[in-house]
């Protein structure tokens, strides 16, 4: 079962970035890891650096994709964020947190939401 859910989560991520460079988004790293955790897609849009968590499931039966990114990860990805422009040596004037849902469905195509700015 392991197996099967790194798929689906690396279905969504490849899903998720084509979502966002055909949105004009530029993707600058995937899988970004440190000892504390891992961003899944640093993105920019002109000035501003985009933090992405993307978030894929196959149904609704635990509830809308969206929902998993409560407070505690929210809070764990601005972290992130900051270790990341830290080890980059980099400053952003803007810094967005984004999260995209990806819902595979049996026959067609996924359906992606992107939230903006979602906290």
């Amino acid at each position: 079962m392991g197996r099967v859910k790194v798929l689906l989560g690396q279905f969504g991520e490849d899903v998720a970035v084509r979502h966002l460079e055909a949105a004009g988004l530029q993707v600058l790293d995937r899988n970004w890891r440190c000892a504390e955790g891992e961003i899944d897609i640093v993105a920019a849009e002109g000035g501003t650096l985009v933090v992405c968590e993307v978030k894929t499931r196959t149904g609704s039966a635990y509830g809308d994709p969206a929902e998993a990114v409560v407070g505690a990860k929210a809070a764990r990805l601005r972290r992130l964020a900051l270790r990341y422009l830290a080890e980059r040596g980099i400053g952003w004037r803007d810094l967005r947190f984004d999260v995209v849902t990806v819902v595979r469905r049996p026959v067609g195509d996924p359906v992606v939401r992107h939230l903006r700015g979602a906290f």
